[in-house]
C-alpha cells in the first residue's frame, strides 16, 4: 500500500509496516483511495482531521448566500393606489437583495379575469425593470397566477 503523510515522504510498504509506523508516530492510518493500485493511506491524527473538515464545511455554509423570497398578493381588480403601494414595497425588497413573488389571487368567480391578472403582473414586472429581472413569465396554478422577480446584481 502507498503511504503518505505530513512528515514522511511517499512510499509503498506492506500493511503491517504501515500500522507499525502509525503506532510509532502516534497517529491514525486512514485509507484515502481504496480503489487505487496500490491503495493509498494517509498517516494523520483522525480527530484533528475531522475537526478541520467540519470547520471548512461550516465556513462554506456561512459564505453561501441565503435566498429570501418575499410575497406580494394582488387581486385582479386591484386599484391604482394599492398597486403603487405594493410596487414600492417590492422595489424595497429587491433593493435589499430578496426575490419577490408577485401573486394575483382569484376568489370565486373572478377566475374569469385571468387576462386582467396577467396584465397586472406584466405591468408590475415592467415597472420594476430597473431594479429586478423576471425569472419566469406569469404562470397560473389553481386560483393563483404568479411571477418571480430576482434582484439585478
Amino acid at each position: 500500500m502507498r503511504v503518505v503523510g505530513e512528515n514522511i515522504e511517499q512510499r509503498i510498504i506492506p500493511i503491517k509496516e504501515a500500522l507499525e509506523l502509525a503506532n510509532e508516530m502516534g497517529v491514525d492510518l486512514v485509507e484515502i483511495a481504496p480503489t487505487a493500485n496500490p491503495p493509498v493511506c494517509r498517516l494523520v491524527d483522525y480527530s484533528k482531521f475531522m475537526y478541520e473538515q467540519k470547520k471548512k464545511q461550516k465556513e462554506m455554509k456561512a459564505k453561501s448566500a441565503k435566498v429570501v423570497v418575499k410575497e406580494i398578493r394582488l387581486g385582479p381588480n386591484t386599484d391604482e393606489h394599492d398597486f403603487e403601494f405594493k410596487l414600492n414595497h417590492a422595489r424595497k425588497f429587491l433593493e435589499e437583495g430578496a426575490k419577490v413573488k408577485v401573486e394575483v389571487f382569484f376568489k370565486g368567480r373572478t377566475i374569469i379575469y385571468t387576462e386582467k391578472g396577467e396584465i397586472i403582473l406584466l405591468k408590475f414586472a415592467t415597472a420594476l425593470e430597473d431594479v429586478g429581472k423576471v425569472e419566469n413569465l406569469p404562470k397560473l396554478e389553481g386560483k393563483r397566477m404568479y411571477i418571480m422577480l430576482a434582484p439585478k446584481k
